[in-house]
């Protein structure tokens, strides 16, 4: 399925490809993913709605997270995440939990690799809010995350944070398993809280 102005764009900022502070330019746009410039206008417009973008005097540059607003995200994004874990833990079947526990597995070769080791992050939670079998939560997580793209680096790319974020992964997948709803919810919510210090650490040492 051919993806529209929108996805690529996201995507892009998604990746890195272009990082908090960049401009973007309808002409280059168009040229880089090869569509006309309507739609790329108006997958800018959209953006800059959901605040993905600002302008700056008439350029429209990718947007970037204040301390307030960085809190803020991941005060609802551990709850929403705690509430996904909760939900899984109750309804996901016998073969998505073997794929959350492959996953797991497949991630650790991953280790010392943070861009990698980031993406490989990303589909785990977003295999935990399908599992949780509730449209409407998966579409608040949707987007929770796209704001997620607003960070210039990865908490994974803190020393020692893999290692320790897939031994979390590990329990709240256990917790999954064995349909303990409780420890499922707490297990995924200490490890966005966890994430969180080690980005504030993060953004400290780099003032």
């Amino acid at each position: 399925m051919q993806k529209d102005a929108y996805t690529l764009i996201l995507e892009a900022i998604d990746e890195g490809t272009y990082r908090p502070g960049d401009r973007l330019v309808e002409s280059e746009l168009a040229d880089r993913f090869g569509v006309s410039r309507t739609p790329i206008r108006e997958a800018l417009q959209r953006l800059e709605t959901q605040s993905l973008l600002a302008r700056d005097g008439r350029s429209l540059i990718v947007a970037s997270l204040d301390h307030n607003q960085l809190s803020e995200l991941y005060v609802v994004r551990a709850e929403l995440e705690g509430l996904a874990a909760r939900l899984a833990a109750r309804h996901a079947t016998p073969e998505e939990v073997r794929v959350l526990s492959e996953m797991v597995e497949e991630d650790a070769a991953l280790l010392g690799n943070p861009h990698a080791l980031s993406r490989a992050n990303r589909r785990f939670h977003k295999q935990i809010h399908l599992a949780s079998h509730n449209r409407y939560l998966v579409q608040q997580l949707d987007l929770v995350h796209r704001s997620m793209a607003l960070m210039a680096t990865t908490s994974l790319a803190a020393e020692g944070r893999g290692e320790v974020a897939l031994a979390e992964h590990t329990a709240i997948v256990d917790a999954i398993r064995t349909h303990n709803e409780d420890r499922a919810y707490e297990a995924l919510k200490d490890h966005i809280s966890k994430a969180f210090i080690t980005r504030l650490k993060l953004d400290a040492s780099n003032a």
